[in-house]
């Protein structure tokens, strides 16, 4: 006698009430990803070291504009080594995917270098008073959607104008075309940031610190146009469109199956 076997339950889907640009990101990137982690979401078994690496930096950087904040002493790099190094403390237990030439003492000494870097830059002393480090903004940018749900690495008013950005770790140095890609984070963040501004331009960037043997730190404008900011709105209203259909689907590539946390679900994945 042949015994059906009964799939297990699929866990309930969560509700929407925010959405975040990584969630739009990862929606773009891959939907069976996005379905994964936030209508699923399941449970993460391996993390690339990429991702904790990129974290941690942030952690110390967050850390230093803090101190300058509240008017402390600008960190030393031991500090901020510590703070990188106290990230990697909570992530023992996961399963951490090193790439090829890498473990934790390789990064660390990376980490080493380009918080130096980082340390010596404009970027890291800037001009104006810092009104948010790692600001959690929440609110309706596109009708019809989920509030937006962001978190802004640094708002300094500059007097005359408020400047946001947002602080990325990159294997390389980024092109134009690269910028233009990844803008509409902050053009979706300039919205929420309106109200702060009080009337006053916003003025947006990415801080880009490269993962090199010589570590840059180079900061990009972003044109804070409203043209692309009505388009990357029609954008995300698609995307939404999108998630409530239920359209979630594979998308295989090299760039980003070798490091996804859902590689196991997505091989079971029988559509």
């Amino acid at each position: 006698m042949t015994t059906l076997q009964i799939a297990p339950p699929r866990p309930q889907p969560k509700a929407f009430n925010h959405i975040s640009y990584s969630a739009i990101s990862t929606f773009q990137t891959c939907p069976l990803r996005f379905m994964f982690k936030y209508v699923l979401g399941l449970p993460v078994t391996t993390i690339s070291s990429s991702l904790v690496f990129g974290s941690a930096m942030h952690q110390a950087v967050q850390f230093h504009f803090e101190q300058l904040l509240i008017g402390r002493p600008t960190p030393d790099l031991d500090t901020l080594l510590g703070v990188y190094q106290d990230y990697w403390e909570t992530c023992d237990g996961q399963a951490v995917l090193f790439g090829a030439g890498e473990d934790r003492d390789a990064l660390g000494r990376m980490a080493d270098r380009l918080l130096r870097t980082f340390q010596q830059s404009q970027f890291a002393q800037p001009r104006g008073t810092i009104l948010g480090i790692e600001e959690e903004l929440r609110g309706q940018v596109v009708p019809g959607c989920p509030d937006l749900l962001a978190r802004v690495d640094l708002i300094v008013d500059a007097g005359s104008e408020l400047l946001v950005s947002d602080f990325k770790t990159a294997r390389c140095s980024w092109s134009d075309d690269k910028v233009d890609d990844i803008a509409p984070q902050l053009l979706l963040y300039s919205e929420l940031v309106k109200p702060i501004a009080d009337g006053r331009p916003v003025k947006l960037s990415f801080a880009v610190l490269t993962k090199t043997k010589l570590p840059v730190l180079t900061v990009h404008d972003v044109p804070n146009d409203h043209q692309q900011v009505e388009r990357t709105k029609r954008t995300v209203e698609n995307i939404w469109r999108a998630i409530q259909s239920g359209h979630f689907f594979p998308n295989p590539g090299p760039m980003q199956c070798g490091s996804c946390s859902y590689r196991e679900p997505c091989q079971r994945w029988a559509g």
